[in-house]
């Protein structure tokens, strides 16, 4: 089924693109202020959505940043523009296209007067694939598009690994080895005080 492949490539490329040296730089290029921001692939309406839903997805805590200040919204849409293939950047734009019908009232309605609520509420009935929520999958069973549910998902994966990815988080957060390359074997508990390796 070709729905399911381009789902599962899909799936595999916001999964694994932390793995590269490329992407990585990437990351490291976004360093531009939030509120100056002007996305690349992205209308300015979607990316005020796609920063509100990075910053609903990972939140400031007391002891970390949110995503939203680690540049993660300018990450996601730099990596859609310049490593999505056509025909991903097309189901971009139409989860995007359907995520701006959920949230807005009307057209003309600022997506500026959207509260984190609204973004809270979105999260919350379209992240759980269910048979009430994910009708869209059973009225167009042969569509390529993802669901509403699986876009959702997929910024959601998009926004933890680029999270993990950022300088502050390897460097501050996980276990890191400025000189990757020893072989460790122990405990995790005993070797790095339970925390994964960053690199």
């Amino acid at each position: 089924m070709k729905r399911r492949e381009a789902l599962k490539n899909m799936g595999i490329s916001t999964a694994f693109f932390l793995a590269t040296p490329a992407v990585i730089n990437l990351m490291q290029s976004c360093t531009s202020d939030t509120n100056s921001w002007i996305p690349e692939f992205l209308t300015e309406e979607e990316g005020v959505i796609l920063s509100n839903l990075v910053d609903v997805i990972l939140p400031k805590t007391e002891d970390l940043p949110s995503a939203l200040e680690l540049n993660v919204p300018q990450f996601i849409d730099k990596y859609m523009n310049e490593v999505f293939d056509d025909e991903s950047q097309v189901h971009c734009k139409s989860g995007m296209a359907k995520i701006l019908d959920l949230l807005k009232p009307d057209q003309e309605y600022p997506v500026n007067k959207l509260t984190p609520h609204d973004y809270r509420n979105l999260l919350d009935n379209y992240m759980l694939i269910n048979g009430e929520k994910d009708q869209e999958r059973e009225s167009v069973p042969e569509s390529l598009a993802p669901t509403t549910s699986e876009f959702l998902n997929s910024i959601k994966w998009m926004t933890i690994n680029a999270y993990k990815t950022t300088e502050y988080i390897s460097e501050h957060v996980l276990a890191y080895d400025p000189i990757p390359g020893a072989y460790y074997c122990g405990d995790l508990n005993e070797l790095t005080g339970g925390k994964s390796w960053s690199l």
